[in-house]
């Protein structure tokens, strides 16, 4: 996972909030007025007094709303995606990641959304039901037990968010959150890490990839 750098006032750069790429941020002033609503009177900075200011990222063009140093608008306390998510999954990631602080259970439900693409497409698992399909990736592709665990642990999570079950997501942002740290760490073990050693083997020789597939019964 690249290192993310988290969003700062007048910072030249940094994670956006709501793309997560890493991007240039052009600052304005603002004249929107305070409002209670947005930013409580405890958390005003007595001696800088109401400073307004927006960052637009130049990336996606979207802009963060700052009051008195505090971004207030994006808001959300959920991981941004790693790098390599594919693209269909990372949009229900940070749709899910716009609704956390408002709705747990609907990020929850999202992110079940997300992970069954994830399986479908990119891992190319077989079944009815997502429960099957990970059942599919343990059986014929040999899935490492954590990352079993990781998956069914979104996937468990997430239908409770949906129909009723044990687990109550009502208010427990906590336990949303860690299904977005699940997701990115999943996506790591399965996507990034693999990339990561492709790239470094290609570089032996031909010759020496030769003899390792005729020391190991392939060549």
């Amino acid at each position: 996972m690249s290192d993310y750098i988290a969003p700062e006032l007048k910072k030249d750069a940094f994670n956006c909030p709501h793309c997560g790429a890493y991007a240039h941020q052009k600052w304005y002033e603002t004249e929107i007025d305070y409002c209670e609503d947005i930013i409580s009177l405890e958390e005003i900075d007595a001696d800088s007094g109401i400073q307004n200011r927006i960052n637009v990222c130049a990336r996606c063009e979207n802009y963060a709303l700052w009051v008195s140093g505090k971004m207030v608008y994006p808001q959300s306390s959920a991981p941004l995606p790693v790098d390599d998510m594919p693209p269909e999954v990372k949009g229900d990631f940070l749709e899910a990641r716009n609704v956390i602080d408002p709705s747990p259970r609907a990020a929850a439900a999202l992110l079940r959304l997300a992970l069954e693409k994830l399986v479908t497409n990119h891992l190319e698992a077989k079944g009815n039901t997502l429960n099957d399909k990970i059942g599919y990736l343990v059986k014929q592709q040999g899935l490492p037990p954590k990352i079993q665990q990781s998956l069914d642990a979104v996937r468990v999570i997430g239908n409770n968010a949906v129909h009723p079950g044990q687990i109550d997501l009502t208010d427990n942002k906590e336990i949303a959150i860690s299904l977005f740290k699940l997701l990115n760490i999943i996506v790591e073990k399965i996507i990034t890490e693999p990339q990561k050693i492709d790239e470094i083997y290609e570089i032996i020789p031909e010759s020496a990839k030769k003899g390792i597939n005729v020391r190991d019964g392939n060549g």
